[in-house]
């Protein structure tokens, strides 16, 4: 009689082994997690601008929290004009690559002072004033930050061919 019953419950195991495979990857497949991890992506930036007297001003605040960043910025319109850069403190120097790049570090809560782009050789009256003739047209300014970096004596540099690596960490080429 015990024979039996082992002989039936090995059977059983036989038949039953090809099933479970199945069944181990259902539960390996379908199983839920708990908790988390935050994502932080780079730095955080906005840029404010207004236009007067034929001069934007650019200011680029660093909002987040994540640290220091340097600034560069650069402006493009319309070919027939040219645009003047300029700014009152010096602090902003032309990279000679199209880029105005900003001297400073800028800490977080912290902006920079205005990047002044005059659109130079607008038609003017005989009082000086420019000609309004209808034509539309817009200056595109766009920006770039890059994390902060220090050397091995501690001065602040900036990498600006630095890249995020897929894995969320600063590397090099990816």
């Amino acid at each position: 009689m015990k024979r039996n019953v082992f002989l039936l419950a090995l059977c059983l195991v036989l038949l039953l082994v090809p099933a479970v495979d199945g069944a181990w990857a259902y539960f390996t497949t379908y199983t839920q997690a708990r908790g988390g991890y935050p994502l932080k992506l780079g730095e955080k930036t906005e840029m404010k601008e207004e236009f007067s007297a034929w001069t934007k001003h650019v200011s680029i605040e660093n909002t987040g929290d994540l640290g220091a960043v340097f600034v560069r910025a650069r402006a493009f319109c319309d070919s027939k004009y040219m645009l003047k850069y300029s700014d009152a403190g010096g602090k902003w120097s032309d990279g000679g690559d199209g880029f105005w790049y900003y001297s400073d570090v800028v800490y977080p809560g912290e902006a920079t002072e205005e990047l002044l782009v005059k659109i130079d050789g607008v038609p003017t009256g005989e009082d000086g004033k420019p000609l309004e003739d209808g034509e539309n047209f817009d200056v595109i300014v766009i920006y770039e930050c890059t994390p902060v970096l220090y050397d091995k004596d501690g001065k602040p540099y900036a990498d600006w061919e630095l890249k995020l690596n897929l894995d969320g960490e600063k590397g090099g080429d990816t």
